[in-house]
């Protein structure tokens, strides 16, 4: 099966990953794959699924890049990441990713609509990013794709623009010996990318924190 272009009739939908999540509508691809809306049973819990692209599914360093995703983004507990439910892999070769269920829209989005936000508006999200990377950067991990579309949106009791952190398919450890993410090529975003990053030279906490400024 092929995950390349969308046609009117989705494969995936109706198919239970997992035994357990049943994916009920697309919602977005990206980079590393798609994005389904699904039922986690017997919890009746809605989530989103996303699904690792099958063109590189069989690529033993793009399984490991989405293993490292969700364990990664499983030890982060700062409310304003995103949250990982599960992980799995099928006998057909899909390798899947179960998170929280987001109502919202990127910062990227926003942007587009509204243009620049009031001084307040920014710095309130802003902080909340950064409250996001610090617990991040204490554990030693470095996104390392921060950029408006990975910045989500949503409402959370009062507060209308409660950050939630996404994806961090790219994210390097620093003191881990794992050199899957350290390969000497650039990767990661241009637009939002340090010089350092994109001469594929060591990193630290430092990338994030000029991806942010940008």
């Amino acid at each position: 099966m092929s995950l390349e272009g969308k046609t009117s009739v989705d494969p995936f939908i109706g198919r239970r990953l997992g035994g357990r999540f049943e994916l009920v509508a697309f919602i977005d691809a990206g980079g590393m794959g798609r994005v389904y809306e699904a039922i986690q049973h017997p919890l009746n819990r809605r989530c989103a699924v996303k699904i690792l692209d099958m063109r590189d599914a069989y690529s033993e360093a793009a399984q490991k890049r989405f293993y490292r995703e969700a364990c990664v983004s499983a030890r982060l507990t700062h409310p304003n990441t995103v949250k990982i439910f599960d992980y799995g892999h099928e006998d057909d070769g899909i390798y899947f990713i179960a998170m929280e269920f987001l109502v919202g829209e990127s910062l990227r989005h926003l942007s587009d609509r509204e243009g620049a936000l009031p001084p307040d508006r920014a710095a309130h999200i802003l902080r909340q990013i950064c409250s996001a990377l610090s617990e991040a950067h204490e554990s030693q991990l470095v996104h390392r794709d921060l950029k408006l579309s990975n910045i989500f949106l949503t409402t959370h009791g009062d507060n209308t623009d409660f950050v939630k952190v996404l994806d961090f398919g790219l994210v390097i450890e620093l003191l881990s010996d794992d050199r899957v993410t350290r390969s000497g090529i650039a990767v990661g975003s241009p637009m939002f990318m340090s010089p350092e990053q994109i001469s594929a030279e060591e990193i630290d906490a430092r990338t994030d924190v000029y991806a942010l400024g940008v």
